[in-house]
């Protein structure tokens, strides 16, 4: 048992390197399948500890950016996200005794994901495995099968693979030959039935990054100055465009938190931001904190115009939790937690799946941490929107891998919906992304920078988008079928037993138990 635990740790801590900064997918089909093997023939309980032992290894590496909000953060965080391993581990011990078990314990691999992705509260969808691929020849089936089909893929090579392993003769070479014909079809179909974005016209982006003063890391330390820098770039683009320097952008995308304070209500940044909507004469997506009320606060990008100022507005639809929000907070107020009582009002999220109106355009915004879920998204790009925009702070993360990790999801979001798509972040990662995925252009953290880039305009609908969640509520399904096939029948046999067991005279069974003595 104690060797079981070690490599399912060692396999956690394997798959981690799949993801930024080691970024060396090629391991994820050998980590799902070393976790698969260790939680094989064990007693339920000790598969929980074998699951625990490889989600510990993954989640303490691939989260351990979360130590710039603190260690306690990091440890608290890594050990929650941990847990969900533990449940799958449980669940694939019992998946594994029935005849189709790769492909029960791939869909349950998928179900985890959208479980740990959406509980409690707002979740935290780092780790999913398509989350990978982004610089792999399974990139290309993004448009087909988006994220959640995706880490199907892999979480199958994976079960597959493991399938092989524990397999002799005639059945090991079905098992390779079912893994060989996943990859075939993975990899080949993509290229024979592309997906080739249909341009319908193009418009031309302005990113802004700003930086931010001091150590880069805290976006509150001097947040008038972020908001300076801002206003500054912007206004050296506008003399560069006036100079005929720079094409004239159709818009200009400020980051989240490039307004830490109202500006509604403060006279200062109001002012800062007509001013460099003024110089640049094209609407600027701010990203700003908007008061909602005593109590609470709303994340979000604001579409400004020269001539009639504030306008069409898109809300931060996952907060994060007690980090923009509190859940509890009457109960947990009281016990007076130092990093709790930093976060003053709770952030609402935001409902909106309507894609922006910015200078006669439809476009699809994400927030930060939005970037890493699939609905709002899908949301935006199934109702018009016609490119993709990021804002994001990062701050906090500036020193981490954190924004390379997060910069690989936003790249898989332009393959996946198909659009070109420009992030904007306080101090990095920015950058302009094609629909394949690369990067034309992209401005060095701690720096500022303005990238003019024209990028195309699209509204044709991915598969991925149009199936929306069903692929993994099919997923969900699947696992959920795998289960009754395995319990519904163990529980007839224990019936079965009790029931033989009962028919038997006493003083017999008495007597065999002394013969066996």
């Amino acid at each position: 048992m104690l060797l079981r635990i070690l490599v399912a740790f060692a396999c956690g801590v394997g798959l981690s390197l799949a993801f930024e900064p080691v970024a060396v997918p090629v391991v994820i089909p050998f980590a799902v399948a070393g976790f698969v093997l260790t939680t094989r023939g064990l007693r339920p309980s000790r598969a929980l500890l074998a699951g625990l032992a490889f989600g510990v290894g993954f989640q303490f590496v691939l989260l351990y950016w979360m130590r710039a909000v603190g260690t306690d953060a990091w440890i608290g965080l890594s050990i929650w996200q941990s847990l969900f391993f533990a449940v799958l581990g449980l669940v694939v011990n019992l998946l594994q005794r029935h005849r189709l078990w790769p492909l029960w314990v791939a869909a349950a691999w998928v179900t985890n994901e959208l479980w740990f992705s959406g509980w409690p509260f707002s979740g935290m969808p780092w780790g999913r495995l398509a989350f990978a691929v982004v610089d792999t020849p399974l990139a290309d089936a993004l448009p087909w099968i988006g994220t959640v089909g995706a880490s199907f893929v892999l979480a199958l090579s994976g079960t597959l693979l493991a399938w092989a392993v524990v397999e002799r003769g005639r059945l090991r070479l079905v098992a390779l030959g079912t893994l060989a014909a996943l990859a075939v079809a993975a990899l080949l179909l993509p290229l024979v039935v592309t997906w080739d974005p249909s341009l319908e016209g193009e418009a031309t982006v302005a990113v802004i990054q700003g930086d931010v003063p001091g150590n880069g890391d805290d976006i509150l330390y001097d947040f008038r100055q972020v908001t300076q820098n801002q206003v500054d770039v912007t206004t050296r683009l506008a003399a560069d465009v006036a100079a005929g320097r720079e094409p004239r952008p159709d818009f200009v995308l400020w980051p989240e938190n490039s307004t830490a304070i109202d500006p509604f209500r403060d006279q200062q940044t109001n002012a800062g931001i007509r001013s460099a909507s003024e110089a640049i004469g094209v609407p600027i997506l701010v990203g700003a904190i908007v008061d909602a009320g005593p109590q609470h606060v709303l994340n979000q990008g604001i579409v400004w115009d020269p001539a009639t100022g504030a306008g069409d507005r898109y809300t931060k639809h996952h907060p994060v939790v007690f980090g923009e929000y509190i859940p509890f907070r009457r109960y947990l107020d009281d016990l007076q937690i130092g990093r709790l009582t930093m976060v003053g009002r709770d952030m609402l999220a935001g409902t909106r799946l309507t894609p922006l109106r910015i200078a006669g355009l439809e476009v699809a915004d994400s927030i930060c941490f939005d970037v890493a879920y699939d609905d709002a998204i899908y949301g935006q790009v199934s109702r018009g929107a016609q490119l993709l925009t990021v804002q994001t702070s990062n701050a906090t993360f500036i020193h981490t891998d954190q924004i390379d990790q997060q910069f690989a999801i936003t790249r898989l979001r332009a393959v996946e919906t198909g659009r070109w798509l420009t992030v904007a972040s306080t101090n990095g990662v920015s950058g302009v992304i094609a629909p394949d995925g690369s990067v034309v252009s992209r401005a060095a953290p701690r720096t500022q920078a303005a990238l003019v880039a024209t990028v195309g305009l699209d509204t044709a609908i991915t598969p991925a988008v149009r199936i929306g969640p069903w692929s993994g509520r099919v997923c969900i399904a699947l696992a959920i079928l795998g289960l009754l096939l395995v319990l519904v029948p163990y529980r007839r046999n224990l019936t079965r037993d009790q029931a033989e067991d009962a028919t038997v005279p006493s003083d017999l069974v008495a007597a065999n138990e002394s013969g066996s003595t």
